[in-house]
């Protein structure tokens, strides 16, 4: 028999890769079968370089791919930031704004009103002063109110003789400062009457000077009765005052229709002539208020 033989039986014979499994090596009996190992190396050296080559080139493909999608996203970012920070993105270069003007900018006069007209100027000289005056334009009405006290009003009287209205050394001192006028009228309220007189000047300065001349425990206003009013202050002592508002010299003068004296105890009738001084300034006041404001509004 012969003997047997490992070579090519029926059929081509297997190439033998080292580098890939279950393939067989050649086996050769004889000298000139020994396998070439430098062409074995160089063949498995050429493929390892292919991988590598792949490998790379995978790689460098994958990292462009992913440095895209991150400058996209970044890109994409920076656009929303962009869009919902800057409000004033889309408003166009001050140059552009529509309506802007670029000139200086435009001047307007002062619109402050000028200062009310003082009340006080109207009634302090003759020449502005000139609403129709009476006593019963000074003192209104059939009585008089103040808070919850409520005074009758008795008669009144209007002359241009100043001492004729007045006694003791007011006549002279009337006189002197040429007093062109004087008014007086009387209330009563619970046995106690009171008359004012209001002198009338051409100046301030010459009410002033009057009020300051004045020693009102000899210098006083006749009073007046009549209309509901009884005599008063006609020999008894009363209270008597005087003060100057304007070109007006105003007096009071209050005592008891009953002929009482009049004493310090009697708080009562000093509250009487406290409210009548004040009514009568309020009203001298009212009386250049008025003509303030239709002065103001011609």
């Amino acid at each position: 028999m012969r003997p047997m033989s490992f070579g090519q039986q029926g059929g081509p014979q297997s190439q033998w890769d080292p580098w890939t499994p279950h393939s067989q090596q050649p086996w050769n009996s004889g000298a000139d079968e020994t396998p070439d190992w430098a062409a074995l190396a160089e063949a498995s050296e050429t493929r390892n370089k292919r991988r590598r080559l792949l490998f790379i080139g995978g790689g460098a493909l994958a990292t462009v791919a992913i440095g895209a999608a991150v400058a996209v996203a970044v890109v994409s970012a920076n656009d929303s930031n962009s869009a919902s920070n800057d409000p004033a993105s889309g408003i166009p270069a001050s140059g552009n704004v529509p309506g802007q003007t670029t000139g200086p900018a435009p001047s307007f006069e002062s619109t402050s009103a000028p200062p009310p007209l003082d009340p006080k100027d109207f009634i302090s000289s003759k020449s502005k002063d000139t609403a129709p005056l009476g006593a019963q334009i000074l003192f209104p009405g059939t009585q008089l109110t103040v808070g919850e006290t409520v005074y009758k009003k008795g008669a009144t009287d209007d002359t241009k003789s100043c001492s004729a209205a007045t006694k003791g050394g007011l006549p002279k001192i009337l006189t002197a400062n040429d007093c062109t006028r004087f008014l007086r009228v009387a209330y009563v309220k619970d046995g106690i009457a009171a008359t004012i007189g209001v002198a009338v000047f051409d100046t301030e300065a010459q009410a002033i000077k009057v009020a300051g001349t004045v020693n009102t425990k000899t210098d006083i206003i006749r009073s007046l009765s009549g209309q509901g009013v009884k005599d008063h202050c006609t020999a008894a002592v009363c209270l008597s005052t005087v003060n100057a508002y304007g070109r007006y010299a105003y007096f009071t003068i209050n005592g008891f229709t009953n002929g009482k004296d009049v004493t310090k105890k009697d708080t009562n009738v000093f509250q009487v002539s406290e409210n009548l001084k004040s009514f009568t300034r309020d009203q001298i006041y009212k009386r250049g208020a008025v003509q303030a404001s239709a002065a103001a509004n011609e």
